[in-house]
């Protein structure tokens, strides 16, 4: 809790300090990998408030000492605290008993800059200890006051409290290791014991980190401590058929998942189940935005027979051809990729930059190529949305397109639409017919549903990299909330459709995929049972659903 609120705190000052630096006292969190993407966001982390001149000053989520707030205030700058709330109940802890003329046994590490920022508060009647040797050689006190560093190993915490309270028995013991410190520590216990193998993610400097990792190794279970999914390349995991995950307080979600990903689909070994190799295909085409193409194809297979056009397959490899070409494109030119270690499509991406961009952009011509068969009306719009999705993630005058805020989320919903329910429709005749706007309703439904939903997995990488999508500007409450109002009017206008002569009882089938929007929903909500990568592929199944449901209604009717 203490570590997000303060990087959620960073990252609205970095929307709302207009002309002023922001600066945080020693990196903002123990993670590497989030402090540069800080600090491409201007979040300058410095040492020593010496080199800071004007503007925002962050206190991290570990805390500092009264003496160091007081020459940040000296130097005139303005404090931003993101001081963990756990960490200033034991500040204030010790300035109470302080004040009464306690002694104060801090348990924790001595270099920790928590533990640096409590003894600040102790005003001269601090120490720090960390090993049960050093209770003997702590000067005979008085009375006696003793708190813990808030990320301890709690059981070894315990051990200290024994043999302080033998030393001096009338000493007041405070419990201030978070609670989710230690329910990590104890879930990390239970699954040691229960793994082959257990791999622990987060920075090599945060300590809570490599607690973690010793409490897993203290259990006789083999160890990693990586920090992203790169260092399992080349480590032989052979032997370990169970092996458990967990990561350090500071480790964004993405990287965890980044982990997982690596685990489930790199491991080398014997395939198990005979759908495995389907299995394979299936993530293949995830990792690959094949699964986007082929979805694009079924939306616009669905969209030709609600409106009751002629199945022509050329426009159902415009729609493929040109969500591909646009999709990867994008991807290789967002600012994103490359700099957010751990998406799943990123390894692939970058190794075969060259083949992806070949392809994307032979694709695009086919696509253009196709329209333009079609007639001009289908061409000039397939070369509109072409032209408009390459220039989406170009800097025009300082200002890109997807700088708006949720602008992904309408944009590729709009694209998607028109290429699968309107090209078909102006193939025929220029006019505007009742089922297109309901093909273009549903279409443009099912894909704002799924693109909002995967950008809610993405939510914290998004707001680290400032991109402003409907779950970050909205919040996930709010964006599923959206979501929910969105189906219930698709699913309104679909059953509606049908007395009014607008389109056929097809209407009725696609209710399927609109009560899978809810499903999804449920399925984000138990992320932790997926992979992320297995995830997008449950997501973009429902394109699939749909186009199934017109095929079976296809079937259904002609019987």
């Amino acid at each position: 809790m203490g570590v997000k609120r303060a990087v959620d705190m960073v990252l609205a000052l970095t929307r709302h300090r207009g002309d002023k630096k922001v600066y945080t006292y020693g990196p903002l969190i123990h993670n590497p990998q989030t402090v540069e993407l800080l600090r491409e966001r201007g979040v300058i982390p410095v040492d020593s408030v010496d080199s800071v001149q004007d503007g925002i000053m962050v206190i991290r989520a570990h805390g500092i000492s009264p003496q160091e707030r007081e020459r940040i205030r000296e130097k005139g700058i303005e404090i931003a605290d993101a001081t963990c709330p756990r960490v200033a109940s034991v500040q204030a802890i010790i300035k109470k008993h302080v004040a009464r003329d306690h002694a104060v046994i801090i348990v924790g590490d001595r270099e920790h800059p928590e533990v640096a920022s409590l003894l600040g508060y102790a005003s001269g009647k601090g120490v720090v200890i960390n090993d049960t040797k050093d209770v003997d050689d702590l000067p005979c006190y008085g009375k006696v006051c003793v708190v813990a560093q808030t990320t301890q190993d709690s059981v070894r915490y315990k051990e200290m409290v024994q043999e302080i309270t033998r030393r001096f028995p009338g000493a007041m013991i405070f419990d201030t290791i978070c609670d989710s410190t230690e329910q990590r520590q104890t879930e990390i216990k239970k699954m040691a014991y229960e793994m082959d193998g257990m791999i622990i993610v987060g920075g090599k400097d945060s300590a809570n980190t490599r607690r973690l990792a010793a409490i897993s190794r203290n259990c006789g279970t083999r160890t990693l401590h990586v920090e992203t999914a790169e260092e399992l390349d080349g480590i032989d995991l052979n032997g370990c058929e169970n092996i458990g995950v967990s990561a350090g307080a500071s480790t964004p979600n993405w990287i965890t998942e980044g982990v997982i990903d690596c685990l489930t689909h790199n491991r080398r070994g014997k395939p198990t189940g005979k759908l495995r190799g389907l299995y394979n295909l299936w993530i293949f085409s995830v990792k690959t935005d094949l699964a986007s193409a082929i979805g694009a194809g079924f939306l616009s297979l669905v969209s030709i027979m609600l409106q009751g056009l002629e199945v022509d397959v050329s426009h159902i490899l415009i729609a493929s051809l040109c969500v591909y070409a646009i999709h990867t494109l994008n991807r290789l030119r967002g600012r994103s990729f490359g700099r957010i270690k751990g998406s799943f499509r990123e390894k692939s991406y970058m190794q075969y930059k060259g083949t992806y961009m070949t392809i994307a952009v032979a694709s695009l011509a086919l696509a253009l190529y196709f329209s333009f068969m079609a007639g001009l009306a289908p061409f000039i719009l397939v070369g509109s949305i072409s032209i408009f999705g390459i220039l989406y993630t170009v800097n025009v005058g300082g200002k890109r397109l997807e700088d708006l805020p949720g602008s992904k989320n309408f944009f590729t919903a709009m694209a998607w639409a028109a290429l699968t329910a309107v090209v078909p429709q102006i193939s025929v005749g220029l006019e505007i017919t009742c089922g297109m706007v309901v093909a273009f309703v549903f279409v443009f439904a099912l894909v704002f549903s799924k693109s909002v939903l995967s950008d809610t997995l993405d939510i914290q990488s998004d707001r680290l990299i400032g991109r402003e999508t409907i779950p970050v500007v909205m919040g996930e409450v709010g964006a599923r909330s959206l979501l929910k109002g969105i189906s219930v009017l698709t699913g309104i206008v679909l059953i509606a459709a049908l007395p009014a002569g607008c389109v056929p009882s097809l209407s009725l089938a696609l209710l399927v995929p609109v009560f899978y929007v809810w499903i999804c929903l449920g399925l984000c909500d138990r992320r932790s049972q997926f992979s992320r990568m297995a995830l997008e592929g449950l997501l973009g199944v429902n394109y699939a659903i749909a186009g199934l449901s017109a095929c079976l209604w296809f079937i259904v009717t002609k019987l």
